[in-house]
């Protein structure tokens, strides 16, 4: 399989990342539709320890992968390639191991003591033996990434998904007549199923196309591996600082979220279910433009770590300055269609509309999230990752203690925790803008940001104007695609006008390409 250009790269997970939200929110309605608000509460709450263990298991490694290796191949040093397989394997498998076995230990005190309801044990042991199998997958990913060969994590992705999706509502039904609980371990089995049909597909895609022979003298490389450790630790060990800080935060979310609310009065079965609307219905939305910002951010690594080799400042600058572009484009037609029409979409989507006011309140402030995913991949692909921790770390105090303050204020309730996510989203996103002027003194043209300004408005003011003029309609499925297909194609021409998308970006893309020869 052949190297990629960034944009072709880029392009080529977006239509996985297009193929694998679309299953993954088909996932969600059956689990939704089945278990109900309690059961993806359960589901939800169970979610955080598990990508915590998964990031301790890590260490960064994939994005350290993707960068060393980008790296060496611009250096045709294979056998460097082949030291940085061998001490990730070696590494992940080790802590994968102790991982496990701690989670598996470790639940029922979870369960019972931090998140306050015995029955999330389930799920939390349901769920464990993913963390061995994401941590080989996430070697070779990075492998794959750091080649610049997005194809073999985009069928991964694909094939995660389906697997995923054909067994889940097998499992749940199966496991719903013995309570929510074991309802919501099944969903979590299913999860297990699809990363290891994606695990074994990309072990042999590896082995068809490996340029390495990782068991030809394993040994006489982990002893001949000083220095790629040093060099591996330099970028994983900040890079797991950010995802410790952000996993943390969102394993004390759910704890602080309970506890908070028990203060303001709102009982333990109400709070799971609050907080499974808030993080089953309306994130899920919220982050649904970020398929195409982290397929920017994968891609974005390696291309700029390959421009830092070269010291090709300008290029670097570039590729910063057209992710954070592409990646505000992506996000704000979501932004506005999630402000205006919350609840017919939450309604058709769930069957119920009582979380819209969080996706209205939150619609707005997560526009800045769509750019920190790529502002964050920048300075890890500049060795820049200690100041991306550093931002993570505040960002993260700063939610949590706006969280205890407004949650346990009868006042607020759970609004107050969708404030607090809004408010962590901004502080990050500009302590990321504000380390990369810093340290390469980039920043965001005045211009620039005047066009995101007006893309946004116009767009606003169309939809406002199309939603009046089908007022009352939009209760009707049919004739509220129809809307969101017309603010769609103008949205598409306010970014050719406002020329978001350059004829350049234009001519990378396969089928234009082809058109123009």
């Amino acid at each position: 399989m052949s190297k990629q250009t960034f944009l072709q790269g880029t392009l080529i997970l977006i239509a996985a990342g297009m193929v694998t939200r679309l299953l993954g929110f088909i996932n969600r309605l059956v689990v939704a539709r089945v278990m109900g608000e309690e059961g993806v509460g359960l589901y939800m709450m169970a979610l955080p320890t598990l990508f915590l263990v998964i990031t301790l298991t890590q260490l960064g490694l994939p994005v350290a992968i993707s960068k060393r290796v980008s790296e060496a191949e611009a250096k045709h040093d294979r056998a460097k390639v082949k030291r940085i397989l061998v001490v990730s394997l070696i590494i992940t498998g080790i802590t994968s191991i102790v991982f496990t076995v701690g989670m598996i230990l470790g639940a029922p005190f979870i369960a019972s003591t931090l998140l306050t309801d015995d029955r999330t044990m389930y799920p939390l042991i349901a769920i464990s033996p993913i963390v061995p199998i994401t941590a080989m997958s996430s070697v070779i990913r990075g492998y794959f990434q750091g080649r610049q060969n997005m194809k073999p994590q985009s069928y991964a992705l694909v094939i995660e998904q389906t697997v995923r999706i054909a067994f889940v509502a097998f499992f749940v039904n199966l496991l719903m007549p013995y309570g929510v609980e074991f309802a919501a371990a099944g969903a979590m089995f299913s999860v297990i199923l699809g990363e290891f049909a994606s695990l074994l597909f990309l072990v042999w895609l590896f082995k068809r196309n490996k340029v390495v022979r990782i068991r030809h003298r394993f040994f006489h490389y982990i002893k001949s591996s000083k220095e790629t450790i040093r060099e591996l630790f330099s970028i994983s060990l900040p890079s797991t600082g950010s995802r410790f800080i952000g996993n943390i935060s969102h394993f004390l979310e759910p704890i602080l979220v309970a506890q908070s609310l028990a203060i303001a009065g709102i009982s333990s079965s109400m709070a799971t279910k609050q907080y499974g609307e808030l993080t089953g219905y309306v994130l899920p939305l919220l982050f649904l433009p970020t398929f195409i910002t982290n397929s920017l951010s994968i891609a974005l690594v390696p291309s700029i770590s390959e421009a830092d080799a070269h010291k090709n400042s300008h290029l670097i600058h570039y590729r910063v300055h057209q992710a954070i572009r592409i990646s505000f484009a992506s996000g704000g037609l979501a932004t506005v269609v999630l402000t205006l029409f919350a609840q017919p979409i939450l309604t058709f989507m769930y069957g119920t509309d009582s979380a819209s006011n969080f996706l209205i309140l939150m619609a707005p402030f997560f526009l800045l999230l769509y750019i920190q995913s790529p502002l964050q991949a920048a300075l890890q692909a500049l060795d820049l990752a200690r100041p991306a921790m550093w931002n993570s770390f505040i960002g993260a105090g700063v939610k949590l203690t706006v969280l205890f303050f407004l949650a346990s204020n009868p006042t607020f309730g759970i609004n107050g925790v969708a404030i607090a996510m809004s408010v962590g989203v901004i502080l990050v996103t500009l302590l990321h803008l504000a380390s990369l002027h810093k340290e390469i003194k980039f920043s965001i043209p005045g211009k620039d940001i005047l066009k995101m300004g007006m893309l946004i408005g116009l767009t606003w003011l169309s939809g406002h104007y199309i939603k009046n003029a089908f007022s009352g309609l939009e209760s009707n499925l049919f004739f509220l695609m129809l809307i969101l297909a017309l603010l769609s194609f103008i949205y598409v021409i306010l970014l050719f006008v406002l020329r978001f998308i350059t004829k350049d970006e234009l001519r990378q893309i396969p089928i234009i390409q082809k058109w123009v020869q």
